[in-house]
């Protein structure tokens, strides 16, 4: 299984923090946001290879970071108006390195209290596509993520991103796990029309084509968007560490 990171965005909000640095190699509780995620993944042994999507105005600062220990993808953009968008940078990956293998994709500036452990075993268990998916009582925060239909047995329904009027409080953040066979469709959903900025819009085709299920959370993902959101959760990582 491959690991796919997205981490091809510009993070303007992150100003002037990341107006030269990249989101994901900034530092929390005295580690980059990148390997945080990557310590987690090599206790299952389960990835054989982890793939960081950059654009290139990143592309050295990550291979300097990576020293050769991961696959370092440059998209060739250097504007936040000319970026591909997380669905067709995937499908990128995809085509330059020959990818025809299970995917785990997610976000490469989130940070989350629990292992994705349990996330892989329930994929794997369901033989299908899945996301993560957590529960959000605020409805002014439900317009502005991925918000998903489940079934009794949590199979998606239906999704939509950034939704003008939501048809659940579920929401999907962007963690994901393709089955070899699904992310072959990728290509097929950039070209029947799917959205290709946001990575939920892939899944919101996919759930129409094919099985999708959604494994609740049992702890909190943590998105850094602003300055603010990342000053609190550098003091709530440093908090856990000493704890």
């Amino acid at each position: 299984m491959k690991c796919v990171f997205l981490a091809a965005g510009y993070a303007t909000r992150l100003y002037p923090l990341t107006e030269n640095f990249p989101k994901p190699l900034l530092e929390v509780a005295g580690k980059p946001i990148l390997d945080w995620l990557i310590d987690d993944m090599n206790q299952t042994g389960l990835i054989d290879e982890y793939i960081v999507i950059s654009n290139h105005k990143f592309a050295k600062i990550f291979e300097d970071w990576s020293a050769g220990r991961y696959t370092i993808l440059d998209d060739g953009t250097t504007s936040n108006e000319t970026r591909l968008g997380a669905v067709k940078d995937i499908q990128f990956a995809i085509e330059q390195l020959q990818l025809d293998d299970d995917l785990l994709v997610m976000a490469g500036d989130n940070l989350l209290d629990f292992s994705l452990a349990g996330f892989i075993r329930y994929a794997k268990e369901k033989q299908a596509t899945c996301v993560m998916r957590y529960y959000e009582a605020d409805e002014a925060r439900l317009h502005k993520t991925g918000v998903a239909e489940i079934d009794s047995e949590g199979r998606i329904l239906s999704m939509e991103e950034k939704p003008a009027q939501p048809k659940s409080h579920w929401c999907v953040p962007a963690f994901y796990y393709y089955t070899r066979e699904d992310a072959r469709l990728i290509q097929k959903g950039i070209e029947s029309g799917c959205g290709t900025d946001a990575p939920g819009s892939f899944i919101a085709w996919l759930c129409g084509q094919t099985r999708v299920y959604a494994w609740e959370m049992p702890g909190r993902r943590y998105d850094i968007g602003n300055l603010q959101s990342y000053e609190e959760v550098k003091r709530t990582f440093a908090s856990m560490n000493r704890s």
